[in-house]
């Protein structure tokens, strides 16, 4: 036998468990997570507290999961007096009410400290406040320090050159600082240089042969090493093998190649070149003979190096070049074995006066006293999470192991950002969305007719992104770049424009009449390109009859002929009439126009041919025989409508299918109707000109009784018949008469 005994309700055409009592929430950890309606949520873009949310996700990676939340009702159930408190999600927490001696002292401190001894609830905006106060303190629990906590200016400026170097971490304030960790590495990298300067301090005349000016040396050095080597070891080459010579110092297509283009000392391809030309024990000239696009860092190379160690020097052999490599080498292995480097920017001077001072004793003390106050703030912490825990715990529960606050009417859940009006609809299902292009893509798995906006709130500038789902209505008018006002869960308007729609159907309503609304815009698309075409036509055959009239005028004046008092029209006989085309244009219109008359012939002869009781079958038939097919299309899609993916794409693990039927989207989306008593006036005097479509049905009207009758006619002459034969014949008055 199970230990507890689950009641489940049926909504959204799946089981959820209900969540009623304290031993529920007790016991969630033995429901299969197979029946939660969610596995994972985010911790933003819920209209959840943010904050109740982060403390719930315990490894602070941004979501909720399972595991959480049952952690989260465990912690709770031990630091109250009775679990079901949490059940009236109420914002003010009883103090008695709460079992963890140390969380109901800090609470009781926390109201004297505003001001409110002798309160016996706490709120959440009490611990808010509490934190609000607590965090602006220089030393508020949490081991970090910042420079401005620090009385001696000498001392903050030490604890900034540590946050320049090797950094920091954000302090509660939001002011950046310093923990333990922090000032033992600043500390350790200031020792590591500074031991590793003194090594080159200590070895002077190897390591740094030019004293302060051998960064510089060996800088310009490194800079033309490789290219002297590559000159001497092609020259080696050419010695070795004469033949290599010519290869060696450039192939000759390459010379004939740069030839036919203009040239430039930076030109890459000169770049590739030797320094010098190549020869067998040849010596580096160090002025002229140089490939001109190395001319200047050897210059800066001889300024530097050469000339300091070496004297003048016009060129440099292979031996000479192989003892500079060597003078160099020391230098290059100490700046290798660089250590602190973080600190480098303060330069040796600044690092050995840190050294030598007493700031680390100072700041460690700093941190100390911060660290002292952590009891408080802990303290301080747990209140703050007990009063959210038993305000938001069980709202949370109900929109996570189900939706129940989802599917009633009265609630909302706590994914829905808010109300949105557009065109003549409000909009319940409305989410918050970070990427509308990333959302969209999976959301358009959910069946639903979904528009994205762009809402703002122009008096503090604040933006952000929603989409609502359409589940009522018609799609008519719903189109990019319409406007709308959303209300959040705060009755804050936001000003809210579509940026983009994702096409589903809305209702078998709309499905219905879709299929004549796109015949409608068919014909009507047609009308306009075939009126346009000949207002296009006529007005090009107007132009071109005024430009060859005007011609003819021109011409005509010009040799002198006394021009026409007004200018006429081309005569029939001035064009060719082609008989023949033009029997055969009547021929084709009056083909057609005798098909479409024998069409409609027929179809009215046999709609006229059933009985009356027939015809109004016969109609429904047509009407199913067009609109069938997208109605059942709709239905079919309607049917397939869920939440899940909507949500997928905001980052939750929805666990079921979270079915949107018609009748619960028709609840999701309200249509504008008029309220209860109103009155209506229905004269406009800016009406559209009414159509007398009334006669229409009284034609049909008539025709149908004119086809009853014709039905009944034939048994009616019958009768008539029958009732002359069987009545006596009168004799007439010439045979009354008789014979004269």
């Amino acid at each position: 036998m199970p230990d507890h005994a689950w009641r489940f309700v049926r909504a959204g055409g799946f089981d959820q468990v209900a969540i009623d009592t304290a031993d529920d929430l007790r016991h969630l950890a033995e429901l299969d997570q197979k029946l939660w309606v969610a596995l994972a949520c985010p911790v933003k873009g819920n209209e959840l507290d943010d904050r109740t949310l982060a403390l719930v996700d315990r490894d602070h990676d941004g979501r909720i999961r399972a595991p959480d939340l049952i952690a989260a009702i465990a912690w709770i159930d031990d630091k109250l007096t009775d679990l079901s408190a949490v059940l009236a999600s109420k914002d003010a927490l009883a103090l008695d009410g709460i079992a963890d001696p140390t969380i109901q002292s800090s609470a009781r401190h926390i109201l004297e400290s505003s001001g409110q001894g002798g309160f016996s609830h706490i709120t959440v905006a009490d611990t808010a406040k509490a934190r609000e106060v607590l965090d602006a303190q220089p030393f508020n629990g949490d081991g970090v320090v910042p420079p401005s906590a620090a009385a001696d200016p000498d001392v903050a400026q030490a604890m900034q050159d540590a946050l320049d170097t090797v950094g920091g971490r954000a302090d509660r304030s939001g002011e950046q600082g310093l923990n333990g960790e922090d000032v033992e590495g600043f500390w350790a990298a200031l020792t590591a240089y500074e031991a590793w300067w003194r090594k080159a301090e200590e070895d002077e005349d190897e390591v740094v042969p030019l004293g302060d000016q051998t960064a510089p040396a060996v800088e310009a050095f490194a800079t033309v090493k490789a290219k002297i080597d590559d000159f001497f070891t092609r020259c080696d080459l050419a010695a070795f093998d004469p033949r290599a010579g010519a290869h060696l110092a450039g192939a000759e297509a390459e010379w004939g190649e740069m030839a036919g283009r203009t040239l430039a000392p930076s030109d890459e391809d000169i770049r590739r070149f030797p320094l010098s030309a190549i020869a067998p024990g040849a010596n580096l000239p160090l002025a002229e003979g140089l490939n001109p696009a190395w001319q200047a860092p050897v210059a800066s190379f001889v300024a530097h190096a050469v000339a300091p160690l070496l004297g003048d020097r016009t060129e440099l052999d292979p031996g000479t070049w192989t003892d500079l490599k060597q003078r160099f080498a020391a230098y290059e292995a100490w700046l290798a074995d660089k250590a602190g480097a973080e600190v480098e920017p303060l330069g040796i001077e600044r690092v050995r006066a840190l050294l030598a001072s007493e700031h680390r004793l100072a700041i460690e003390e700093l941190v100390a006293q911060d660290e002292a106050r952590k009891p408080e703030a802990d303290a301080l912490e747990d209140v703050d999470r007990t009063a959210r825990y038993h305000r938001d715990l069980f709202t949370l529960a109900h929109n996570f192991v189900s939706f129940r606050t989802f599917y009633r009417p009265d609630q909302k859940a706590m994914f829905q950002a808010g109300v949105l009006y557009l065109d003549g609809r409000s909009c319940d299902l409305v989410l918050r969305v970070e990427d509308v292009a990333k959302h969209s893509a999976t959301a358009g798995q959910s069946y639903a007719y979904l528009a994205y906006c762009a809402c703002t709130r122009l008096a503090t500038g604040e933006t952000m992104h929603v989409v609502a789902a359409f589940t009522d209505g018609d799609d008519d008018f719903l189109a990019v770049g319409r406007n709308g006002l959303l209300y959040d869960r705060d009755g804050k308007d936001w000003d809210a424009t579509i940026v983009k729609v994702v096409q589903q159907p809305i209702s078998i309503r709309q499905a219905f009449w879709t299929p004549y609304k796109r015949l409608a815009a068919f014909l009507s698309e047609q009308a306009e390109a075939y009126a346009a075409a000949q207002d296009k036509a006529a007005s090009a055959k107007l132009t071109a009859g005024a430009t060859a009239q005007s011609t003819e005028l021109k011409s005509a004046t010009a040799g002198g002929a006394t021009p026409p008092a007004a200018a006429a029209p081309p005569t029939a006989a001035a064009t060719a009439f082609d008989i023949g085309k033009f029997a055969g244009i009547f021929a084709a219109v009056g083909l057609a126009f005798g098909f479409v008359v024998s069409a409609a012939t027929m179809l009215v002869t046999g709609f006229l041919s059933l009985r009356m009781w027939q015809m109004p079958l016969a109609l429904a038939g047509v009407v199913l025989l067009i609109s069938g097919p997208s109605m059942l299309l709709a239905a079919f899609k309607l049917h397939r409508r869920n939440l899940a993916p909507l949500l997928d794409a905001n980052g939750w693990a929805i666990n079921t299918r979270a079915r949107i039927n018609i009748p619960f989207g028709a609840s999701l989306t309200a249509v504008a109707e008029l309220p209860a008593g109103a009155s209506r006036e229905l004269s406009d005097p800016y009406a559209d000109r009414k159509r007398p479509w009334w006669l229409l049905w009284v034609l049909l009207a008539v025709v149908c009784l004119l086809a009853f009758a014709w039905d009944l006619l034939p048994a009616g002459l019958d009768r008539v018949t029958s009732l002359l034969d069987a009545a006596p014949m009168e004799a007439t008055p010439s045979e009354q008469l008789g014979p004269e």
